[in-house]
């Protein structure tokens, strides 16, 4: 399995908040069609791509892997690939924090 990169491509990140759902909106995958998005198989790595530069990249992340979402592409992440993540970290209570924490470490 590749690693995966938590941190967005893009350059200043929005502030995450943790109820906040208007990171919707600025998704870059908001206008595509549902099913593109929710595709099994080789076709992950595919709709994987359009999350590569997208500015709510974390934010999407987050809210899949705190609501436990098993299907479809979130965060440029497949399903195989947040089930990893939550095995890996199950002392995370909340994404939006860690990934706010470890964007800040990597930033100073």
């Amino acid at each position: 399995m590749r690693p995966i990169s938590l941190v967005p491509v893009t350059s200043a990140p929005r502030p995450m908040e943790a109820d906040d759902r208007t990171w919707v909106m600025e998704a870059l995958c908001r206008d595509a069609d549902p099913d593109e998005m929710f595709v099994r198989g080789a076709a992950q790595r595919k709709a994987a791509v359009i999350c590569r530069h997208c500015p709510v990249l974390r934010e999407c992340a987050a809210e899949a892997l705190d609501n436990k979402v098993e299907f479809g592409i979130w965060g440029g992440m497949t399903e195989r690939q947040r089930r990893a993540l939550l095995k890996q970290h199950p002392e995370v209570v909340s994404w939006t924090d860690f990934f706010r924490r470890r964007n800040a470490r990597s930033a100073g």
